[in-house]
């Protein structure tokens, strides 16, 4: 039987009569010797339970790590040597970009949406689709057949699609990394990342780095996010209907332009997105007429909020330029949340 998104999140452990349906956190860090746990840096059945469900969502096996960006560093650790060549998306996260540029590699940068050069002497290619915070997306299925007959290595930041709204492994990916502080645990209160990967010895190449370099998530942190992920379908469904909502209210309006979402018919992206992604999300980028704007707009709002983060409860809203993000002023990436389609709506209307 084939179970939906929601049965899946829901019952991404399984539990036994008179057992609880989650089990609460193990913070041991030594253990009786002679079991499957030795010690609290390299095992933890607290990581396991969610790096099971993980890894069934992404279809792969999945490491998990205190942080997205220690999940993305500690991959490219494992995968790349000094002088190796790293192609990363130029409009992708920032924080990406500046993680590689300190490394002892060749960092070339390429629009996600194209067009790539030769993968010819290419170590790895590290995409974000959607992108981060343009929402630009590639054809990864195509990318991954040209970078794998050059030899190259494809990882995908799927943060912003989650696990139920894209699938890089089963497309043909290498790896996926993710921000689990994001949509995946989903209440603002946790931070975690992990990779997945179809390749078990690379899996286990990802989890040894980690064991060896102590990038090892909390106990309590983990069991949070594994709670929340069993309302992931829900939080998602809710989102992307603001999201859509939202989108039909703004695309006309004269104080927003450059409106994104790759869930609407007309936007760049729709086409390819609609190809590779199984749903789309909350998140919608767009452009007020400058920092001024940006202000004014969240101090009149009552539900939007100032926030860093997305894929939360809260609709949110980042003015990205703040971070270096080389994007206009006023540009902003606003996060929808789980209110009211009508309350929410009409408050950003009203902020506007």
């Amino acid at each position: 039987m084939t179970w939906g998104d929601g049965t899946r999140v829901v019952h991404s452990t399984p539990s036994a009569p008179g057992e609880p349906f989650l089990a609460g956190p193990v913070f041991a860090s030594a253990y009786h010797l002679g079991g499957e746990d030795t010690y609290g840096r390299a095992h933890n059945p607290t990581w396991r339970a969610l790096e099971t469900a993980l890894g069934g969502l992404d279809g792969g096996t999945a490491v998990l790590f205190p942080s997205g960006m220690a999940a993305i560093s500690t991959f490219l650790r494992v995968v790349l040597k000094p002088g190796d060549v790293v192609m990363v998306p130029g409009d992708g996260y920032y924080l990406t970009r500046t993680l590689v540029a300190e490394m002892p590699v060749e960092v070339v940068e390429v629009p996600t949406a194209g067009p790539y050069p030769s993968f010819d002497g290419v170590r790895l290619v590290l995409l974000e689709s959607p992108s981060n915070p343009g929402l630009d997306v590639c054809d990864i299925a195509a990318l991954v057949e040209a970078a794998h007959a050059a030899g190259t290595l494809v990882a995908v930041d799927n943060t912003t699609a989650t696990p139920l709204g894209q699938q890089p492994l089963l497309l043909g990916a290498d790896a996926v990394v993710s921000s689990d502080t994001k949509a995946v645990a989903g209440h603002s209160d946790v931070l975690l990342g992990h990779v997945s990967t179809s390749d078990p010895a690379l899996a286990e190449r990802v989890r040894a780095a980690r064991t060896t370099g102590g990038a090892i998530p909390g106990p309590f942190e983990a069991w949070l996010a594994h709670r929340g992920l069993g309302t992931l379908d829900l939080r998602l469904s809710r989102q992307a209907a603001n999201a859509a909502a939202l989108y039909d209210v703004l695309k006309a309006h004269p104080a927003v332009t450059g409106l994104r979402w790759p869930g609407a018919p007309e936007d760049p992206a729709h086409v390819v997105a609609a190809k590779q992604m199984r749903r789309f999300g909350g998140v919608l980028t767009f452009e007020l007429a400058d920092a001024g704007a940006v202000a004014a707009f969240l101090e009149r709002s009552r539900l939007v909020f100032a926030s860093t983060s997305f894929g939360g409860l809260h609709t949110s809203l980042d003015r990205r330029a703040q971070w270096g993000d080389p994007v206009p002023e006023g540009l902003v990436r606003l996060s929808a949340g789980c209110e009211d389609t009508a309350d929410l709506v009409e408050d950003v209307l009203g902020a506007l």
